[in-house]
């Protein structure tokens, strides 16, 4: 039975394994006829005529995994006592929690973190509410917000659905820059609520970074927020993954020997993420991008429903190409995917210029298989970490959100986004650029420094910074 190889999921299976019978070499052969993979054996328990095993197995998904379990079920001499799926153990009870930084070991120390002596420090943020920076948690500390409508491909689950994507978010801001963070999951769907909930919040924080929240209210609600507000208000659906995209673009141009300005740039999905792409490709100069929707192309003669539209419309599609993803693809230097599996062919990359770059980003499944497309093309990405040139937004939004806090930035400008897509694509050195490596690991702990310093230049630079100097802190 063949299995569609993905990201897979690991499961430890407990088994009680009859000695006499020769069970063990029976479960193993099981498992490997099945297409799943022994990661471990671990012994728990073993007497003279039975054994006790855990064993961990790599299978493609859920179908898979039943299937491998209903497998040994069937084998004499094995029982399946648990089956656990490693992912859900590593969430039991959240994957994050808030630990105090100062112990309280006595009488003296509570007076000074507690009442009363904590009293002078709140009269002094009274005061001056700048103090706020340097004497709470705001100084470090990020909000995730969510109304869960738009979360990852699952679309609209809830906010109690959306946590544990926001938890995981809150880790590698955290193991990336050193950025607290927290989820805050709101039940309510109402942009007005959205935005009247986080102005209430935001004395708490540093910064608010949006997350998963549908098209095209995250628009509406970024913008007011960032109007509204006097810290950085970040929507990392759209921007993260533009700057990500734009760093693998500038990479990507390199190899092929062409310069923004030249490129013919094809869109295809037009909604936060493509809006957002779009307009970070404009302010770094390229000058061809084409649109296109479930209505086919945007062209500027048309009036759509989607203001957004209406603006995209009017700001790109120079040519006034009519039609569909077949007429916009012809001659086409790259592809920009943000829709879904099985838009674009192989007949469409045929059609494309010489040395074709495609981002296929589509998540779970990109907008064409990667081993379909690979003998097409000269540069290829996805938003997937099991093929090469992963465009994955962690590559960005910690050290911007860093570099953001550092110097108190109050917003979060077009030139702070594109210095960041500068400094990750900066990281590729000539010696490593190649087809296969256009973006860095998002483990170089080169990358979330290196975005940190280009953000406060920015932010300086641009006048947004409200700390300049060398009082920044150190440590990150």
């Amino acid at each position: 039975m063949a299995f569609q190889q993905g990201t897979g999921m690991s499961l430890i299976l407990r088994l009680e394994l009859d000695q006499s019978v020769g069970a063990f070499g029976q479960l193993t052969r099981a498992i490997g006829e099945s297409g799943g993979d022994i990661v471990a054996v671990d012994v728990i328990r073993v007497t003279k005529n039975m054994a006790v095993r855990d064993v961990t197995v790599q299978a493609s998904d859920r179908e898979h995994a039943d299937y491998i379990v209903q497998a040994l079920s069937a084998l004499p001499g094995v029982r399946v006592v648990n089956v656990s799926d490693r992912t859900f153990l590593m969430h039991l009870g959240g994957k994050i929690s808030i630990q105090p930084k100062i112990p309280v070991k006595n009488r003296d120390d509570l007076s000074r973190v507690y009442t009363p002596d904590v009293a002078r420090v709140c009269t002094a943020i009274q005061e001056d509410p700048s103090k706020a920076f340097q004497l709470t948690i705001k100084r470090n500390t990020v909000a995730i917000v969510t109304d869960g409508t738009a979360v990852l491909g699952l679309g609209d689950i809830g906010p109690a659905g959306a946590i544990p994507v926001m938890e995981g978010k809150a880790m590698l801001f955290k193991q990336f820059a050193d950025v607290d963070a927290f989820p805050i999951c709101l039940d309510t769907k109402d942009t007005d609520e959205i935005i009247r909930i986080v102005k209430a919040i935001a004395p708490t924080f540093g910064g608010i970074n949006l997350e998963d929240i549908s098209s095209p209210r995250c628009f509406e609600i970024e913008d007011r927020l960032r109007a509204e507000l006097d810290i950085p208000v970040f929507h990392d659906d759209q921007h993260g993954t533009a700057v990500v995209l734009l760093a693998g673009l500038l990479n990507a141009a390199r190899l092929i020997g062409k310069n923004l300005e030249q490129l013919r740039v094809v869109v295809i999905g037009i909604g936060a993420a493509g809006v957002a792409c779009t307009k970070m490709l404009l302010a770094a100069g390229v000058r061809n991008v084409i649109g296109v929707d479930r209505q086919g192309v945007l062209v500027r003669t048309e009036i759509y429903a989607n203001a957004m539209w209406d603006w995209y419309a009017s700001h790109t599609n120079p040519e006034e190409v009519h039609g569909g993803l077949d007429e916009a693809i012809e001659g086409a230097d790259v592809f920009i995917g943000l829709s879904g599996p099985g838009v674009l062919t192989i007949e469409h990359l045929k059609k494309m210029a010489k040395d074709p770059i495609v981002f296929a980003m589509a998540n779970p499944f990109p907008e064409i298989d990667p081993e379909i497309a690979e003998p097409y093309v000269r540069v290829l990405a996805t938003g997937r970490s099991d093929y090469p040139n992963q465009i994955n937004n962690v590559l960005c939004f910690p050290g911007i959100f860093r570099g953001a806090l550092d110097c108190r930035a109050h917003t979060i400008n077009e030139e702070m986004k594109l210095a960041a897509a500068r400094a990750i694509a900066s990281i590729v050195t000539e010696d490593e650029l190649s087809e296969q490596y256009i973006v860095p690991s998002v483990f170089n702990k080169k990358i979330s420094r290196a975005v940190r310093q280009a953000v406060i230049d920015a932010a300086i630079a641009t006048g947004v910074a409200r700390r300049e100097g060398a009082d920044y802190p150190q440590s990150h």
